[in-house]
């Protein structure tokens, strides 16, 4: 290959085979809401059953592993967060014979399986909260955040809910307010117990025994807080037209010194069994990062990076969030990128439907783990749902705000047929009628779909060792292009995105061709030193050896 060179920066995204990888490094992660993927008891529900009747459709798209969100018995009043007991599976979603089952197929095709762990918070029908809240001298009433009310009856402190008002709720039996960082349903454990530590440890212990693969760690970032409930401090940016939850900053609640303490004790727990991966919801700001990856100590694997979510469509904007994240990693660390989730609106709504097809690109082959959120895959755009048919408490309790996640957690469109073949019953969100092609069967006939674009690149990726394991340089973030090398010894591709709306040519470091493009009609295509786009086109052009 011609030495790659360029006006850009130039990042290691490690420097050894592709083969020499651990699998988390290799493979696509594909994210499953679970509620909304596939029905297969008619109650409305998708369920464990649903998803073991999709694996081949799991296995035909070339992810290499599924991340499940809850599947623990829970009353669902935050979509399975809200938990009430760790190590069984809800009558809803199935039994543990069901997950057993799932777990034995996915693996059976070479796909693993990480499940959602939710250590800050239990239901308030857990059997600890309610022994714990039943006496001032119950054994477990430290396993929970308890204070003294102020003066006055009022909260202990100005802490405030995720979903809005006060993050206290006082209880009549024992005269004190126990602390909430989401729903007065869901009470935060208390991190700074040992004993909470150790039983919380065994859940973890309980799930890799069975074959788990690894887990994705809920509000990571967010299990401790201030030992002497000190008030937030006001966030000087409040305004009129920020959601109420936003009036303070969260210092002394969020990413607390000692959580990391706590990540650092769970990974030793699953690195007691091999190949086993933590992902974890932190704040992956810069001077955060490199702690909850491990600065000390080795913490989390993959600190779940939103940038791509977060980030205006325009090329330095994006060019810039890319390396920026790089540029962070402390050594030996692994970037992952991920393109939309069930707390996060549709990249297809976010940025358009042919922009959609570009990012898609992006996020499979940017150095690093892609994170791809079911349904993106088909292009699913966020769908309107009544606010008298939402589930979601963000819609309920901070109106008026768009923070409603109902219109992204939509049940997946299988079919045409009624309730896009979700269920053959009520589904337990509205599955509104949605364009012709917006659905899997209809995408899996046409080659130019939005479904068999990810297909290919899933495939590229696997098949090219510099796009799994290659070291990554920007050449272009300006004029409407995007475009960067990826290259491993003599190997190498540069990728070429354009996010305007005009057609833009872009100059290459040499010849090549194109090996793939987000549409179908190019690839084989020649390219000598540069290459026309059309608009929100994007193609990977594997360059020639001189």
């Amino acid at each position: 290959m011609e030495e790659v060179s360029g006006s850009g920066d130039e990042s290691p995204s490690g420097n050894v085979s592709a083969a020499g990888q651990p699998w988390w490094r290799r493979e696509v992660i594909y994210q499953i809401f679970t509620p909304t993927f596939q029905d297969s008891d008619g109650d409305g529900i998708g369920d464990l059953g649903g998803i073991l009747s999709r694996i081949d459709y799991l296995a035909q798209l070339g992810i290499g592993a599924v991340w499940l969100t809850p599947v623990y018995p829970s009353p669902l009043l935050d979509a399975g967060y809200d938990i009430t007991d760790f190590t069984g599976v809800g009558s809803c979603f199935g039994d543990l014979n069901t997950f057993d089952r799932l777990l034995a197929a996915l693996h059976e095709r070479g796909i693993r399986l990480i499940l959602d762990f939710v250590p800050n918070h239990t239901s308030a029908q857990h059997p600890w909260f309610i022994e714990s809240r039943s006496s001032r001298e119950s054994a477990k009433r430290d396993w929970y955040v308890w204070a003294d009310p102020a003066p006055g009856g009022l909260p202990p402190n100005n802490w405030l809910s995720r979903f809005g008002a006060s993050a206290w709720t006082y209880d009549k039996t024992t005269g004190q307010s126990y602390y909430h960082a989401f729903l007065p349903e869901q009470p935060d454990l208390n991190w700074r117990n040992p004993d909470v530590r150790a039983a919380m440890h065994e859940v973890m212990r309980f799930w890799l025994e069975r074959g788990v693969d690894g887990f994705r760690i809920d509000a990571a970032a967010v299990l401790a807080e201030d030992a002497l409930l000190r008030d937030e401090p006001p966030n000087p940016d409040f305004d009129g037209d920020t959601p109420p939850p936003e009036r303070f900053r969260r210092t002394r609640t969020d990413a607390q010194s000692v959580t990391l303490d706590y990540l650092a004790e769970m990974r030793r727990v699953a690195d007691a069994f091999p190949d086993r991966v933590l992902l974890g919801e932190v704040d992956t700001t810069p001077d955060k990062l490199p702690g909850f990856y491990g600065d000390t100590e080795p913490r989390l694997h993959l600190p779940l990076n939103y940038r791509l979510v977060d980030v205006p469509w325009k090329p330095h904007a994006v060019g810039c969030a890319v390396q920026a994240f790089l540029d962070a990693l402390p050594e030996n660390a692994w970037p992952d990128w991920v393109l939309g989730s069930h707390d996060k609106p549709r990249v297809a709504s976010r940025l358009g439907a042919d922009p959609a097809r570009v990012a898609a690109m992006l996020l499979l082959t940017l150095p690093g783990t892609p994170i791809l959120y079911a349904g993106d895959e088909i292009g699913m755009p966020n769908v309107p749902v009544p606010p008298s048919l939402g589930r979601d408490p963000f819609e309920r309790c901070v109106p008026g705000y768009g923070l409603g996640r109902d219109p992204f957690r939509v049940p997946l469109r299988w079919t045409l047929g009624p309730n896009g073949g979700f269920t053959t019953g009520e589904p337990w969100l509205p599955t509104p009628s949605l364009p012709v092609g917006s659905s899997v069967t209809e995408q899996e006939r046409d080659p130019r779909s939005m479904l068999n674009l990810y297909r290919r690149l899933i495939e590229l990726r696997r098949r090219r060792p510099e796009l799994l394991a290659g070291r990554y340089r920007r050449l272009s973030s300006e004029g409407g292009v995007l475009a960067f090398a990826r290259w491993l010894e003599r190997s190498g591709v540069v990728v070429a995105l354009n996010l305007s709306a005009s057609d833009v040519t872009v100059p290459l470091p040499g010849r090549g061709r194109i090996v793939l493009g987000t549409g179908c009609e190019r690839e084989g295509e020649c390219a000598e030193r540069q290459v026309t786009l059309a608009p929100h086109e994007g193609v990977i052009i594997a360059q020639q050896n001189s």
